[in-house]
């Protein structure tokens, strides 16, 4: 066979070494590249005490996870005197937190004798809050303007019972509570219970006057209701930063219900006036009506006068006499007038 030739099994043999010579030096790069890439972040935990092998690091970079932030991270902690393993550095990593933020809060929380853990920083970190910062807030206090002065409100509007407007600001004084930051209200819901806490306190006040006198008592009635339960703070103090008096509310409501009350008055009468205007109406209506039936029965007289005089049960003399009476009466009453312009007239003189 012609693939037996010696020549043909030295050339195969020859085609062989070159490929696994290759081989090699690909490997033997591969390797020389992967350690030049690490061997600096390896160098550095190696000397740092921070024990992170470059078979880890090697892993590190197949997890895409930052090789890099690990390392500082861990020698941070290892500097620090704090114990961590790198795979809970890691798995934060991966779950989207900031481990720079979580071992730096970790080591002031130490520093400021704060009982913290990574398991707690890291599900502060992971819920959105600045665990670094809520350690600082734990170390210094932060002061908090109620109302919030950054949305136009400069006081809380509260009124006595004597109705005289009470304008008041106050400034709380709280300190991160790092149990509750989890879950926990923010500064926001401080504002408002705060601020609820101040109209109740001086809604209850019999006057402004105790108010004016004592401010210092809605600070503690305030306090005394337990406003930081369910937050991510503890109230230290609730100082009233400033008293002033508004509008006299009161009076206000007592002018409007008076002019209120006058127009229901001037309703009611309106009322009454058009009623009597009608019943006038009414009654004249009725004269009118009255007046007819008087001239209906006034027409029946000389008919019945007729009907008499035509059965005979009245004469013509009675006729007479009647007219005579008549006119004896119309001549007394125009006499009775006369006397009574004239004694007028002398009255007048």
């Amino acid at each position: 066979m012609p693939f037996t030739h010696p020549f043909f099994v030295l050339a195969a043999g020859i085609d062989l070494e070159v490929i696994l010579l290759v081989v090699g030096l690909l490997v033997v790069f591969f390797l020389l590249v992967i350690f030049l890439k690490f061997f600096k972040l390896w160098i550095q935990a190696y000397f740092s005490g921070a024990e992170i092998s470059l078979f880890e690091l090697i892993g590190m970079w197949l997890r895409r996870v930052s090789g890099a932030v690990i390392v500082q991270a861990k020698i941070a902690m290892v500097q620090a005197g704090l114990p961590i393993e790198t795979k809970d550095l890691e798995a934060h990593y991966l779950a989207g937190g900031n481990v720079t933020t979580v071992v730096r809060s970790l080591i002031a929380a130490d520093r400021a004798r704060i009982d913290l853990d990574f398991p707690t920083a890291a599900a502060i970190d992971l819920a959105g809050r600045d665990v670094l910062e809520a350690i600082q807030t734990s170390v210094n206090p932060k002061v908090i303007d109620c109302p919030d002065p950054t949305k136009d409100k400069h006081s809380i509007a509260a009124v006595a019972k004597d109705g005289i407007q009470v304008l008041a600001r106050a400034r709380v004084t709280v300190r991160t509570n790092l149990q509750q930051l989890v879950g926990g209200a923010t500064e926001e819901t401080i504002i408002a219970r705060v601020g609820e806490g101040i109209v109740s306190t001086i809604g209850s006040s019999q006057s402004h006057k105790d108010v004016l006198e004592n401010p210092d008592n809605i600070s503690r009635t305030v306090l005394a209701k337990s406003l930081d339960s369910g937050t991510a703070f503890s109230i230290l103090s609730i100082d009233i930063a400033d008293v002033d008096i508004g509008e006299n509310i009161g009076a206000r409501l007592q002018a409007d219900q008076a002019e209120a009350d006058k127009r229901v008055a001037q309703a009611k009468a309106e009322e009454r006036r058009a009623l009597a205007v009608a019943r006038e109406q009414e009654m004249q209506a009725g004269v009118v009506e009255n007046r007819a039936k008087v001239v209906l029965a006034e027409a029946e007289i000389p008919k019945a006068f007729a009907d008499a005089l035509r059965s005979g049960n009245f004469g013509v003399m009675d006729y007479m006499n009647l007219r005579n009476i008549e006119a004896d009466t119309d001549m007394r009453k125009s006499l009775g007038g006369l006397e009574e312009g004239g004694t007028e007239s002398g009255e007048d003189r």
